[in-house]
């Protein structure tokens, strides 16, 4: 199992965004310096995060991204299925009689593995930006 670079950029672009968005668009520049985040990179996660409605655009000179809702409504699960991440743990399908292993049937850990990724994506579903940001604050004083 592995989040990719994709899904943990997304989550911290959009962290960095919910900390300084707030009163004016942030910069995909701007997130890419204090992030070390590639700028193209950046630009590929945040069409899909528009795409989705996560964040919208703003044109202008002051341009750039803002939040399409407050910090404590986007859930990390959100964000992560926005950029197309997927946390598994098996590589075989759910209702396939067939197992990962190729075999016609499950290996004996299946079940385990299975837990695993419900307890993760349940994990993803309850924390949100705002935790985020609040527990980086927390985290310098």
């Amino acid at each position: 199992m592995k989040l990719t670079s994709k899904g943990r950029y997304a989550v911290m672009a959009l962290a960095d965004l919910a900390k300084f968005n707030s009163m004016n668009p942030v910069s995909l520049r701007d997130i890419s310096l204090r992030q070390g985040i590639s700028l193209d990179f950046l630009e590929q996660i945040f069409y899909k995060l528009k795409k989705n409605n996560i964040v919208k655009s703003i044109r202008g000179t002051r341009g750039g991204y803002i939040l399409t809702k407050n910090p404590e409504q986007i859930k990390l699960a959100n964000i992560l299925n926005a950029v197309d991440e997927e946390v598994k743990t098996v590589q075989c399908k759910k209702e396939s009689k067939k197992g990962c292993n190729g075999k016609t049937s499950k290996c004996i850990t299946h079940n385990l593995w299975d837990e695993l990724e419900i307890h993760i994506n349940n994990f993803f579903e309850q924390k949100n930006l705002k935790d985020l940001i609040s527990n980086s604050i927390e985290s310098r004083n």
